[in-house]
């Protein structure tokens, strides 16, 4: 599965041929450099690992690595140091996107898990807690309860999204819908399973 880490920019709009408006996300797919290949005939399999270049170290000529995955591409002649560029997708491929969702602190049940509120009148006193946690028959609290906790900051993969639109000389690519993630933050963008086995 061809792959590629990009760098999320912005939301934005599209209106398609039927003239309704879409949701698009642009992000910036900075040329990838291969960092290791990993081969059949040693390995067991091939692949390569890409870096997202970061920022340089000063009074150093060691290169930094912002961030660096592992895609399986289909063999070929590559050399460590050659580029990845946006121009391994086309436009309508449809692609898996991996990010890291917003974290948002500390949050209760109404605003994690979407609890509903309590009474506001007549003396009462619990309008945004849990409420029971537990049976009296069994007294303990089972694995999965939804509580108060952390919340965002988790790993999410959306499957199947479009991209509706490349931009080679900037490095750009439109994909229909909403990716997690912050602004500036890594993406992780792999060509979707049944898209990969069709073209091979």
């Amino acid at each position: 599965m061809k792959g590629i880490i990009t760098t999320k920019l912005s939301m934005s709009q599209a209106i398609d041929k039927d003239g309704r408006v879409q949701a698009i996300t642009i992000v910036h797919a900075e040329p990838n450099v291969i960092t290791q290949i990993k081969k059949t005939d040693k390995d067991g399999y091939f692949a390569l690992q890409l870096g997202l270049p970061g920022k340089a170290k000063p009074k150093t000529k060691t290169p930094t690595w912002r961030v660096k995955r592992e895609f399986r591409f289909p063999e070929g002649e590559y050399k460590i140091g050659d580029d990845i560029k946006v121009d391994i997708f086309k436009e309508g491929d449809m692609v898996d996107v991996m990010g890291i969702t917003k974290g948002k602190g500390f949050a209760g049940t109404v605003k994690r898990h979407g609890f509903s509120r309590g009474p506001e009148t007549h003396g009462h006193d619990h309008h945004r807690q849990p409420g029971s946690i537990g049976a009296m028959g069994m007294p303990r609290v089972h694995k999965g309860k939804r509580m108060a906790g952390r919340m965002g900051g988790t790993q999410v993969t959306i499957k199947n999204l479009k991209i509706l639109a490349i931009d080679p000389k900037n490095n750009l690519l439109a994909i229909a819908g909403a990716i997690p993630g912050a602004r500036q933050q890594a993406i992780i963008i792999k060509r979707h399973e049944s898209d990969s086995q069709s073209e091979n």
